[in-house]
């Protein structure tokens, strides 16, 4: 099996990886990370998904690099990483009782064949009505500032939400397990 590589600084991806019980090492990738103008946000999850995996293939030339990228779609408007407290209650505020999709981008980048696999995974969801309080509550224990749209799924956001609508509930966190699985087949590598 080639070397398989997760090309994110983030630790619920490599949470998530684990559950596939395979080898892998982990490099945080150095990007740009600023969508475009004018750009869908499901173009912007998928270039800098590419853009990630590529970045990292620099230092494999052998292995199989995953890249992943999310961006939250609240109407028109694209919901990044919030970075601040003030910022992500800003974000909740506006998302309280409104539907949001999260366009989770996946990549998987032969270095050795240049073969790449990529595909954008969108999830629905359904926030319930929120109180200024139950932000405020939630944002102090939990910190969701790196998490697109405030909302840290993997944690206490899952109580933020009514419902959700897509083929793979990882992808709200952010890894299309399913996706990855048929990639890595697509690569020759059977799981379990």
């Amino acid at each position: 099996m080639p070397k398989l590589v997760l090309a994110s600084s983030s630790p619920y991806r490599r949470e998530l990886l684990t559950r596939l019980q395979i080898p892998f090492e982990v490099i945080s990738p150095d990007v740009d990370e600023a969508p475009l103008a004018h750009e869908a946000p499901q173009d912007t999850a998928l270039r800098l998904a590419q853009l990630k995996a590529c970045a990292v293939a620099k230092k494999f030339p052998d292995a199989l690099i995953i890249g992943s990228d999310q961006v939250a779609l609240l109407g028109t408007q694209q919901l990044g990483k919030p970075h601040t407290f003030e910022n992500a209650k800003k974000q909740l505020v506006v998302a309280s009782g409104q539907s949001l999709v999260f366009h989770t981008a996946l990549c998987l980048y032969n270095s050795r064949t240049k073969n790449m696999q990529a595909r954008v995974v969108p999830i629905a969801i359904k926030f319930r009505t929120l109180s200024e309080d139950l932000i405020e509550r939630y944002l102090e224990k939990e910190q969701p500032y790196n998490c697109a749209g405030s909302a840290k799924f993997e944690g206490l956001g899952i109580a933020l939400i009514e419902r959700f609508e897509g083929e793979d509930p990882n992808a709200l966190i952010g890894l299309p397990l399913i996706a990855l699985v048929d990639m890595l087949h697509n690569e020759g590598i059977s799981l379990p």
